[in-house]
């Protein structure tokens, strides 16, 4: 296992429409102290996130950027980052600013420990460090709760969020998982068919500062109907 001061950590971030907060988040994620490469992947953004993407790509070296003619999805995007990894391990980082790419190594921890294969950050629990850190929205919050619990009655994992952006694993996990969800249900595709991998998932507490609608937030009702029915497929699907 790569020590610390050696190991390529892949930051693999789906891109679609999010001029607002790109600098921020893409700063942020350079900021971390870790050596890593960010895997930009606009899905056919409206807006001027490919020039930004471009623009981002060319200053600097770390920043590698790939693009979609057409809108095809988180699954789509996040399946064109997985192809292109070439780290140690994968993080997914978001576009917004609702995950804080600071909990890299909270989320590395447990696999350079030698404890885990796949680290889920889950927003639900509790940080005896930061107990009063915010939490998500209550509807946001009873349906991430929900879909969890049901995901966990089919793949027999004990989650808190199996709907978190952010999962860390070994890039050979990938060389087991084909990803073909094309929207949202790539979160219970991907969760299902790790849990039929003999690989060991923990997980552990991380900040979140949830987006209102009004802000950019792109998931609703229709995304957790569509979960639902995936976590049944995913399943049975062998």
């Amino acid at each position: 296992m790569p020590e610390p001061p050696d190991f390529l950590l892949s930051v693999v971030m789906p891109v679609y429409n999010e001029q607002a907060t790109l600098r921020d988040i893409v700063a942020a994620v350079l900021a971390v102290p870790l050596r890593k490469e960010l895997i930009l992947v606009d899905d056919g953004s409206a807006d001027a996130s490919r020039a930004i993407l471009d623009e981002l790509a060319a200053r600097h070296p770390e920043v590698r950027a790939f693009q979609h003619p057409e809108n095809r999805g988180k699954g789509a995007a996040l399946r064109t980052g997985f192809e292109q990894a070439r780290g140690d391990f994968v993080v997914v980082q978001d576009a917004d600013l609702e995950y804080d790419p600071a909990d890299y190594p909270r989320l590395l921890a447990p696999i350079l420990r030698g404890d885990a294969d796949v680290v889920y950050g889950s927003r639900y629990l509790v940080d005896p460090e930061d107990p009063g850190r915010p939490r998500d929205h209550l509807y946001h919050y009873l349906g991430n709760r929900f879909l969890t619990f049901a995901s966990n009655l089919f793949t027999g994992l004990n989650l808190t969020d199996m709907e978190t952006c952010y999962k860390c694993f070994r890039r050979e996990v990938l060389r087991d998982i084909v990803i073909e969800s094309r929207r949202f249900t790539v979160e219970p595709e991907f969760t299902a068919k790790v849990a039929r991998l003999p690989v060991r998932i923990h997980e552990v507490p991380i900040r979140y500062r949830g987006r209102k609608y009004s802000e950019g937030k792109k998931i609703g009702w229709r995304d957790a109907v569509a979960a639902l029915w995936a976590i049944a497929r995913y399943h049975w699907a062998r």
